[in-house]
């Protein structure tokens, strides 16, 4: 993103459908994968429950964009840019709880797939539910398997995604501004979802670097 950020700051929904990052240095790419690599290898090496819970709740308290100038230029096939994306999944159920637990849930009644299963959160998926998916999703990230994680979180994009497209064809009559947004929101969290699915194999392949 181009926004230059000084405080933490809430993100609203269409600035989660267009954060993307932009080609840069090598030096920052190095930073990158150095950070990603040491922050999972010492906390998994440590196991402390109280350093997970930080790190989970990280971005609550201090803004997304500390995350985003770490990780978000990088790759999504590198260990960064897989961090980056299971981040902002989050970010994306926290900043609008209910709206989220709505598009996901519609894309459990709608998809047909065992992605409901892969993502583990109740059916039906309140606003609550979600929430404690997003938290579980971050904590196997850092104290559980790196793979399950990751696609739970494409799991859960994917549904999401589904919702987002059948509420678009819904409302594109009557609220065809809703619509293009939603259609827009559906096409970044498919590619987020097949982004995350891909980092997952790597990972297992031990090419997640």
């Amino acid at each position: 993103m181009a926004d230059d950020f000084h405080k933490p700051t809430l993100m609203a929904g269409h600035r989660f459908d267009v954060f993307e990052g932009a080609p840069d240095p090598a030096q920052r790419s190095r930073a990158a994968h150095e950070t990603a690599q040491a922050l999972l290898s010492r906390v998994r090496a440590g196991s402390d429950p109280a350093v997970v819970e930080r790190l989970v709740h990280f971005t609550d308290e201090h803004g997304l964009e500390t995350v985003a100038e770490l990780w978000s230029h990088s790759r999504p096939e590198t260990l960064p840019g897989a961090l980056w994306r299971v981040y902002l999944t989050r970010a994306f159920i926290t900043h609008d709880a209910t709206e989220s637990s709505w598009l996901f849930q519609r894309g459990v009644d709608e998809l047909g797939t065992i992605d409901p299963v892969v993502a583990g959160a109740a059916d039906p998926a309140g606003p609550a539910d979600v929430l404690e998916l997003s938290d579980l999703i971050l904590r196997g990230v850092f104290d559980g398997d790196l793979a399950i994680a990751l696609e739970r979180a494409a799991s859960f994009c994917r549904l999401a995604a589904r919702g987002s497209t059948s509420v678009a064809n819904d409302v594109e009559g009557t609220e065809p501004a809703r619509a293009d947004a939603l259609t827009r929101r559906a096409l970044r969290l498919t590619t987020m979802a097949d982004e995350l699915t891909a980092a997952a194999h790597l990972w297992n392949d031990a090419a997640l670097d």
